[in-house]
């Protein structure tokens, strides 16, 4: 007995001293400060070791225990701008190396880097040169934009040139053989969220919408491949659909990559643009460094705030998403603090709950009474995104972005049959009402419940279309008209007024400093909203399980019926 307590006190004491080594490592390492780089050399952005998402985040430590030691760290886009910004003005940097393969950035935070890029190479007079072994679709598309575009000679790369395309997936056939009826009810014939419950083909609808975005996308991303490289988009269009762009030769000839090198003649190449004897005497600086030891906070008193409106919009305070309550507070906060003069919302949410959409909504309007509020858009500001932030000032967004989605649907399953037919388990419920069970999801509506239903989602569409309409200062008819729940990328967003101008939130910052009468941002401090965990804190997060578990969130969705504005799908293209 003596032996078994010394051992367990013994596990016990081991635990305690590796969760403190563990809690010290990590403190050295959130406490290290901005790395240390070199004061002259070549700015190397590898694309494979970097994701440019919303906001700059410090490793998660899970994942560097995971990954041993080496994670792949997020660089917001404004600090990923800024950082190439400055190396425009710093004489200490000689040109940029971009590396795209196996690029992870999204569509729409790619094409603001590839604009900062380009606004490099005409601002500085400096070149950047770009190497691509297994080119796709995303990653060439931020290839382009180089001086010159070199290429493996290497057989047996994967290139994967080929458009823009998404793939739908419908499990309604497959619900029904397991006897689930999903009722769904919406307004908007586009609004397409919950088609994958209830069919098993995409409705025609449905398919136009789909065709449009992914045209309009290339359609911005042929155009300004076709530009940077001086060739037409009706050549590069008939090479991507005659398969030409398989072997690298076939890049060469159709203008689309310089010259074929191999490891040694890349790095022979490199510093005969660097100026140095050999590759070895070229000081390579990682980009995620660089970024990080620009990433000055601000020394003005007066402050630009950019609310980070990241994820799905949810009630309550969730940390990792949109929270309704969280976001209303966050935004009195900036209201009330009297150093911040301008606001910039930037979303990149797909939507969500309507309850919280609308308190974020009601809290942004009374920020809007009392100072300058300007929308960003990101990947994607739609449904509850594009509600909270159609009454913007001006509203800049990307090319690509995905918004619009203007509908309003409710989902609600039935597992009657499944209960019955497929477990062979018997329900009864006792009810002291006619309708007390109408939410137990043990049988489906009666018409009375579905107009119910149907009730509250036709008034939040009309305070949908009315809140459009009232925001952007057209007429009702003609918001339901684009609305009807259809998607529209950011390009084409602007033909039909949802949006102001094609533009960054390097943009977004540029105007509200504008309307604050103040255009030189060096007399303002760009403040991110909310705050991002440190490493500490997301470690705590981490060991203490503060996360739901992925089976108690579904469960709380599905105990009551949820009626939301959220875009159903992504297309991603990296």
């Amino acid at each position: 007995m003596k032996n078994f307590l010394k051992m367990v006190l013994a596990v016990i004491c081991g635990i305690l001293l590796l969760n403190a080594l563990i809690i010290a490592v990590f403190a050295g390492l959130a406490g290290s400060g901005s790395p240390v780089v070199p004061s002259e050399g070549v700015l190397r952005i590898d694309m494979s070791r970097i994701v440019i998402g919303e906001q700059t985040r410090e490793a998660d430590p899970v994942q560097m225990i995971q990954a041993q030691g080496q994670p792949i760290p997020i660089i917001g886009i404004w600090d990923a701008v800024n950082a190439v910004n400055c190396a425009a003005e710093d004489p200490g940097i000689k040109y940029i190396y971009l590396k795209t393969d196996g690029n992870l950035t999204g569509a729409a935070n790619s094409e603001e880097f590839r604009k900062a890029l380009s606004n490099f190479r005409k601002t500085s007079g400096k070149a950047v040169i770009a190497y691509v072994e297994s080119p796709t679709t995303g990653s060439y598309y931020l290839a382009s934009v180089a001086d010159k575009v070199y290429m493996t000679p290497h057989p047996g790369a994967t290139t994967s040139i080929s458009g823009v395309s998404s793939q739908m997936i419908f499990m309604g056939d497959l619900l029904k053989k397991l006897g689930v009826n999903v009722q769904l009810i919406r307004h908007g014939k586009y609004k397409s969220a919950g088609e994958m419950f209830t069919r098993g083909s995409a409705s025609p609808e449905n398919r136009e919408q789909y065709q449009a975005m992914v045209n309009s996308m290339w359609k911005t991303m042929s155009g300004e491949i076709a530009e940077s490289r001086g060739i037409s988009v009706e050549q590069l269009n008939a090479d991507v659909d005659g398969l030409k762009l398989l072997l690298p030769q076939d890049f060469v000839d159709c203008g689309l990559v310089d010259e074929l090198l191999d490891r040694k003649a890349l790095e022979d190449q490199i510093a005969v643009l660097a100026v140095a004897d050999s590759y070895k005497k070229v000081t390579m600086i990682p980009f995620a460094d660089y970024a990080a030891a620009k990433a000055v906070p601000g020394k003005a008193s007066k402050k630009i705030a950019v609310i980070y409106a990241e994820g799905n919009i949810v009630d309550g305070s969730d940390l990792d998403q949109v929270a309704g309550d969280r976001f209303a507070s966050l935004i009195e906060d900036v209201r009330d603090d009297k150093s911040v003069k301008a606001v910039v919302l930037r979303v990149n949410s797909p939507g969500g709950s309507v309850l919280a959409s609308d308190k974020i909504k009601a809290e942004l309007d009374r920020l809007k009474a009392e100072k300058p509020l300007v929308a960003s858009y990101g990947t994607y500001a739609a449904s509850g995104g594009y509600w909270i932030s159609n009454n913007c000032e001006k509203i800049f967004t990307d090319a690509t972005t995905l918004t619009g989605s203007i509908g309003v649907f409710g989902m609600i399953p039935d597992f009657s049959k499944t209960a019955s037919d497929v477990l062979h388990v018997g329900v009864e419920t006792v009810s002291s009402n006619k309708h007390g069970d109408m939410m137990s999801l043990t049988r489906p509506f009666d018409a009375a419940e579905y107009n119910y239903m149907l009730r509250s989602i036709e008034d939040i569409y009309d305070r949908f279309t009315t809140i459009v309409s009232e925001g952007r200062d057209i007429p009702k008819e003609q918001v339901d008209a684009i609305g009807q729940g259809r998607v529209w990328t950011g390009a084409d967003a602007l033909d039909i007024r949802l949006v102001d101008e094609i533009g960054t939130l390097e943009d977004a910052i540029n105007y509200a400093a504008v309307l604050a009468d103040d255009p030189d941002l060096s007399n303002w401090t760009v403040k991110g909203y909310p705050a991002v965990p440190n490493m500490m804190q997301s470690m705590m997060s981490s060991i203490g399980g503060e996360k739901e578990d992925f089976t108690v969130k579904v469960a709380k969705q599905l105990k009551s019926a949820k009626i939301v504005a959220r875009l159903p799908y992504e297309i991603k293209l990296f």
